[in-house]
């Protein structure tokens, strides 16, 4: 354990404060927001610092590739949507079986970056409906997306070979307090 790289944070949705923790009698520095494997974790596990994180990449991103992807580029249609599936869609959907039950109008953060895309790639006028666009070219909504992966993730752990995975979902009705979403929701059963 390194103490210059760690960091506490107190997951919970209650103000109260938890006593300070030390290491080789050194005080670990309080934060409410930490970058661990990719995932921005907030204190209430909002999810909002991931997605704002993702969408700021996708902007980078856009920008640089912007003389591929742009109103005047010459690159043919499906070389642009691929371009989509290689390198754009692979940044916001990193850990989705998790953040993917953050609150629709944190996910529509993404949303509009997608439609935005593909306005941008087709030439569209701004009349265009996004879900055309997005039925036309076969590109499911961020929110199909995310029910597709959280259902395909969860048939691989219910069929695995590890009995303690498989046993990770009990479907035992738990009694919530808050009314969120849990990833277990996303699944279509």
């Amino acid at each position: 354990m390194n103490q210059a790289k760690s960091v506490k944070v107190t997951f919970t949705t209650r103000k109260n404060i938890c006593p300070p923790l030390t290491f080789n009698n050194a005080p670990i520095p309080v934060t409410t927001e930490v970058k661990y494997l990719g995932l921005h974790l907030e204190q209430r596990l909002t999810w909002n610092a991931h997605i704002q994180a993702k969408r700021r990449q996708l902007d980078i991103k856009f920008r640089q590739l912007h003389w591929l992807l742009g109103r005047n580029s010459k690159l043919s249609l499906n070389n642009k949507l691929l371009l989509h599936k290689v390198v754009f869609k692979p940044i916001w959907s990193y850990g989705v079986q998790l953040w993917g039950c953050a609150k629709p109008t944190r996910l529509d953060t993404i949303q509009r970056f997608q439609s935005k895309f593909l306005i941008n790639v087709l030439n569209a006028p701004w009349y265009i409906n996004n879900q055309l666009l997005h039925t036309d070219l076969h590109i499911p909504s961020i929110t199909d997306e995310i029910q597709r992966v959280a259902t395909k993730y969860n048939n691989k752990t219910h069929n695995h070979a590890n009995d303690l995975i498989e046993h990770l979902y009990n479907n035992v009705p738990i009694d919530r307090r808050l009314r969120r979403t849990w990833p277990d929701d996303l699944v279509q059963h």
